[in-house]
């Protein structure tokens, strides 16, 4: 089996030409990038069948061509059609909208890329703060995920926390033991 070089070279710059054409905000563009993944993905498929071969058949003589690569090719076919049809609409509504098909960046959007940035650089600050005695990867106490509290920091806990004083220790009022 030999494969023809230039079948080989065709896809790959449909491919290629293809998400580039993806990448842009102009929705005709991706939607001809698309037509041209959809169209490189056949050949593809062209290419990895195979020599063509008689239909399998039962009972056929001879070489038979695998019929799964052509099944796949209509079943891509049919998937690029209804994408296609998809984008379309897209395309019609957003030109309906906006007299234009290009894809721009919401205002919250915008705001939010704004925050993940700072927080970005804040993450980096922190990051280069090196201590020596630091034993976690936590350097700040604010920052640290667990406090640990004593008994004197919370004062609910200190009127119910029993005490070492010797007024305290009196023998209950009944005589006995307390059993």
């Amino acid at each position: 089996m030999t494969v023809s070089l230039v079948l080989i070279v065709i896809m790959a710059v449909l491919f290629a030409c293809g998400v580039y054409a993806m990448l842009e905000r102009s929705l005709t563009r991706v939607l001809i990038g698309f037509l041209l993944l959809g169209n490189a993905a056949n050949l593809l498929l062209l290419i990895v069948m195979g020599q063509p071969g008689s239909a399998p058949f039962y009972g056929a003589e001879g070489a038979v061509s695998d019929p799964l690569p052509q099944a796949l090719t209509l079943t891509a076919i049919v998937i690029t059609f209804a994408v296609s049809a998809f984008l379309l609409a897209l395309i019609y509504r957003s030109w309906q909208l906006g007299q234009a098909d290009t894809v721009t960046d919401d205002e919250t959007d915008l705001a939010l890329r704004g925050r993940r940035l700072a927080a970005e650089e804040t993450m980096d600050e922190e990051a280069e703060i090196v201590t020596e005695d630091v034993a976690t990867d936590f350097v700040g106490v604010d920052t640290a995920p667990i406090t640990v509290l004593g008994s004197r920091d919370i004062p609910s806990l200190l009127d119910d926390a029993p005490s070492d004083r010797l007024a305290d220790r009196r023998p209950p009022k009944d005589g006995g033991d307390g059993a």
